[in-house]
């Protein structure tokens, strides 16, 4: 049976997440890149260069949702393809310098916005508090995911 109080954190974490996201994303400069757009390049980032059924499943969704997305990625010259070393009749995506400095030039933006929101309206021992919190909420889904 689930507690009051794991309901009630969820609730408050699903809500306050929400608008942090929400508040984030007004401060980036994609806003003309849907979010699954957002995501693979994000992904790509994060995790080096792909193939699209990696991207797929990285992702989870189909293999012609990425076809689209990495379309619309290389028309906007954010991404690039070229053959995969191990298989040539793949193709291996990955960033373009301009989509490299996109996203590092919006998590810049976000960051800063949200460490000087942090500075002005919470002490240190609250920041304290939400980074052992994030601490705490990260193992708890880390934990759910290998199950």
């Amino acid at each position: 049976m689930i507690t009051a109080s794991a309901t009630q954190a969820a609730s408050e974490v699903r809500v306050v997440f929400g608008r942090v996201k929400r508040r984030l994303k007004e401060l980036a400069e994609t806003d003309d890149l849907t979010p699954s757009q957002s995501s693979v390049l994000s992904r790509l980032d994060k995790d080096g260069p792909a193939t699209a059924s990696q991207l797929a499943a990285a992702e989870r969704i189909r293999p012609q949702s990425v076809a689209a997305i990495l379309t619309a990625l290389r028309e906007a010259n954010l991404i690039q393809r070229h053959p995969d070393p191990s298989d040539g009749r793949r193709q291996v995506v990955s960033l373009t310098s301009a989509g490299r400095h996109r996203l590092q030039g919006d998590r810049k933006v976000r960051q800063e916005w949200l460490a000087e929101t942090l500075q002005e309206h919470c002490t240190e021992a609250e920041r304290q508090t939400i980074i052992k919190a994030l601490a705490l909420l990260d193992h708890a889904i880390e934990a759910a995911t290998d199950r």
